[in-house]
């Protein structure tokens, strides 16, 4: 995809992805966040970080079925915006909804098994939003860096939980979004089994006579300086 196109796309992602907030910040203006204002911004913001965490996990997806490579490269932007919404959303939640009644709250996270996973998904993803850097890549190295962001699978887990759990009887919503999660890992669990047998097939493969394999190199090297020379 060229430069253009590049930011013209995320300028798409950063305008869709802010504008929840930018609805919730005009309805505080205007004093219409409904009877029951807290619920709904909580649930607005909870909502939001939800979808955006989805949509980040289905970009290596797409990638793998589309061979699209502009994908990769909205991957780190919707997460950083998820992970934005879901600091936002669990702020709400210890200002206004508990008023930092810090007792009652660690109750309700041990009691409570949809707060419980909440939480667990806020911690899974402060080590993935301060390792997102390219410093960050380049000091972990690219093979644990991998591995630390595998969590994000994990987060996305336990966030549909929390929605599932949270959602009232009935509600068929949240099933919807545990689909479209099932699918994503489903892709990205196909795409590392192909990988597997292809890795242990190669392995396998006997390797060709040394004759055979100085001939091959002979018959490259010449192909490449045909080419230089052209």
């Amino acid at each position: 995809m060229a430069y253009r196109g590049r930011v013209v796309l995320k300028a798409a992602v950063w305008v869709a992805s802010l504008w929840p907030l930018g609805v919730l910040v005009r309805g505080w203006l205007a004093d219409d966040l409904t009877a029951n204002p807290i619920d709904y911004v909580t649930r607005t913001l909870g909502l939001t970080a939800l979808v955006l965490l989805l949509t980040s996990l289905g970009m290596t997806p797409l990638r793998i079925l589309f061979r699209w490579s502009w994908p990769i490269q909205l991957r780190r932007l919707l997460g950083l915006l998820a992970f934005f919404y879901i600091c936002v959303h669990f702020s709400v939640w210890i200002g206004l909804d508990h008023f930092f009644a810090w007792k009652r709250m660690g109750q309700d996270v041990l009691k409570r098994p949809f707060i419980t996973v909440g939480v667990l998904a806020l911690a899974l993803l402060i080590p993935l939003a301060i390792t997102s850097t390219q410093g960050m890549i380049k000091r972990l190295g690219g093979a644990r860096w991998r591995l630390l962001h595998r969590l994000v699978c994990v987060a996305g887990v336990l966030g549909v939980l929390h929605f599932l759990w949270l959602a009232k009887k009935g509600r068929t919503t949240p099933y919807y979004y545990a689909i479209v999660l099932g699918v994503l890992l489903a892709v990205r669990l196909w795409d590392w089994g192909r990988k597997r047998l292809a890795s242990k097939a190669l392995k396998h493969e006997p390797s060709p006579p040394l004759g055979e394999r100085v001939a091959v190199r002979a018959e490259t090297l010449a192909s490449s300086d045909e080419a230089r020379a052209e």
